[in-house]
């Protein structure tokens, strides 16, 4: 939202964006008051005195990490001298909307805080760039080869914790069936073709699935063939976040076997956009997908 947006934009604007979940508003919300404070000359460690909180506790709100409470939102924009009700009243009613829970948060039995915050940014997001190197990625995973996945990588699940998760991960595909499906770009390396999770039944009807999704006309998939050697994405899977709302930068989300990272700083966000640029022309054409896939059934017999 921009100060010099008439106020019938501004308050359009926040109804718009009440559809894309607390995670992405908490965002929307920190950066402006984060131009906010620039604009005013205030340092964080200033505006955190006024909310009786500290330099950390700014930065942590400005970068949309944390919830929002209306009376610090309405302090640090009276320190900042935004007055006008109509530049207040929206950002206020936003905060407010950042803090109504997700339904992902429903899931805190099976979802580590580490996670969460992708959750919300995954449901808010408009496109979506992926690069994998071992799996199906999770949002193109039938039930049965998410749960053959998901066990081998919580060996200490039980059955019940693991259909808690299969849950899940299915509960996610519902962002291809809102009326502006997210759009899923997906590099995979040709050793998640080779790899036979669950078993060969389990994954002929994943490779099954994977060549109706390929065939929506929001969903491409590319295969990166062996026989291309290395490659700018050896580091590993990487996931590129991209979101309807032009204040909002690109956000890269690498996942690990107990946390995640989000590196920030623009250098590297380009660094990871131009791997999967790299890795997308390095692939195979993804007209040539549908018969790769074939293939790989074919070899499944």
């Amino acid at each position: 939202m921009s100060a010099t947006e008439p106020p019938a934009d501004r308050a359009r604007v926040a109804q718009e964006h009440r559809a894309v979940g607390p995670t992405v508003l908490r965002i929307l919300v920190g950066a402006q008051l984060r131009r906010y404070r620039e604009a005013a000359g205030i340092s964080t460690e200033a505006a955190g005195y006024e909310i009786r909180g500290s330099h950390s506790k700014i930065s942590r709100m400005e970068h949309g990490r944390v919830g929002f409470k209306e009376r610090d939102v309405a302090d640090l924009l009276t320190l900042y001298g935004v007055t006008d009700p109509s530049l207040r009243e929206p950002l206020l009613e936003l905060a407010e909307q950042a803090g109504v829970p997700g339904w992902w948060q429903g899931f805190g039995d099976v979802v580590p805080s580490w996670f969460e915050p992708y959750l919300g940014l995954e449901q808010g997001a408009v496109l979506l760039r992926v690069y994998e190197a071992q799996d199906v990625p999770e949002l193109l995973q039938t039930g049965d080869y998410a749960r053959a996945v998901l066990a081998a990588r919580h060996p200490e699940a039980g059955p019940e914790e693991i259909e808690r998760r299969v849950e899940l991960r299915m509960r996610r595909r519902r962002v291809f069936e809102r009326p502006d499906p997210l759009r899923l770009w997906a590099v995979l390396d040709e050793a998640v073709l080779l790899r036979t999770a669950g078993g060969p039944a389990t994954m002929r009807a994943q490779l099954r699935h994977l060549i109706e999704m390929a065939d929506l006309p929001n969903i491409t998939v590319q295969i990166l063939p062996f026989a291309s050697g290395g490659h700018a994405a050896e580091g590993g899977p990487m996931t590129l976040l991209r979101f309807a709302e032009p204040e909002l930068p690109d956000v890269v989300y690498l996942e690990h076997l107990t946390c995640a990272l989000y590196p920030d700083r623009a250098s590297d966000i380009a660094r990871y956009r131009d791997v999967l640029n790299r890795v997308s022309v390095q692939a195979e054409p993804p007209s040539c997908t549908p018969a790769l896939l074939r293939a790989a059934l074919a070899r499944l017999g």
